[in-house]
């Protein structure tokens, strides 16, 4: 889908750069024609996973939360949209299905608000499938054409993998982030992603070129994975990920070839 290139996407651009500046470079290694598409996808994604944490009062978390699925639901439904420097270009990139996909991702975000654990296995599942798989699915669909099975099984891989490496920052605020953090219970979570992640890659015939640029925001994903399984340790100690210069490269390098 084409979208203009204008002030309200470079603002999008400009938080995405502050406040994540990873998913910027994967937005940058993605075709110009795709940057517009994916700016304001990642800037709502910035705006609603602050929101439960920029006050210590829920109501207002939930208010702010709320705000945003209001807005996505403007965009669903249509004709007239708040006029936003993140909304109204999304407006003009989600259909009314995506939109509404969307707001799954927004709902789940409640649990950052509160300091419960996870009730179980299936629970913390659907968490990183409505955050991080729904994003990444909903990002490659406003693109082009891809199959939701195969984009939401490497979507949860790198909701695991970005949770992983949220681990130190999470438990540092008060939450209960994982339901066995034993090192045998890290490895097998990161396990059980890295296994999606290959049935993923094993259908990349499902996903479009044009989509496969969403993807490329989980370049680092594999690497993190293995490390977990290799070294759960280096979860609590906050040292997953690649090195600046391999960080560098290997998007260089996912980009070039589109193998993701």
């Amino acid at each position: 889908m084409s979208a203009p290139f204008d002030d309200d996407v470079k603002a999008c651009a400009a938080l995405l750069h502050r406040a994540d500046p990873d998913r910027f470079m994967a937005a940058m290694a993605a075709p110009v024609s795709a940057r517009a598409v994916l700016f304001p996808i990642y800037a709502l994604n910035i705006e609603v996973a602050r929101a439960p944490w920029v006050t210590q009062e829920p109501m207002i978390a939930e208010m702010r939360l709320q705000w945003w699925r209001d807005a996505l639901q403007e965009i669903a439904e249509g004709p007239t949209v708040r006029r936003h420097e993140v909304v109204t270009p999304l407006s003009r990139v989600l259909s009314s299905h995506l939109a509404s996909m969307m707001d799954e991702y927004v709902a789940v975000r409640r649990w950052d608000i509160y300091r419960d654990p996870f009730e179980d296995e299936d629970h913390f599942d659907a968490y990183i499938n409505h955050s991080a798989g729904t994003l990444t699915l909903v990002a490659a669909q406003a693109l082009g054409s891809a199959d939701e099975d195969v984009v939401r099984d490497f979507g949860y891989a790198v909701g695991v993998a970005n949770w992983l490496r949220a681990i130190p920052d999470l438990e540092a605020r008060g939450r209960i982030p994982l339901l066995d953090g034993t090192p045998a219970g890290v490895q097998r979570l990161a396990e059980k992603a890295y296994r999606r992640l290959k049935r993923a890659r094993t259908q990349r015939h499902s996903v479009s070129v044009k989509a496969a640029a969403a993807l490329h925001a989980g370049w680092q994903t594999e690497l993190v994975l293995k490390q977990a399984i290799a070294r759960p340790d280096r979860v609590a100690a906050g040292t997953l990920g690649p090195g600046e210069i391999r960080r560098r490269l290997s998007l260089m390098a996912q980009a070039a070839t589109g193998r993701w």
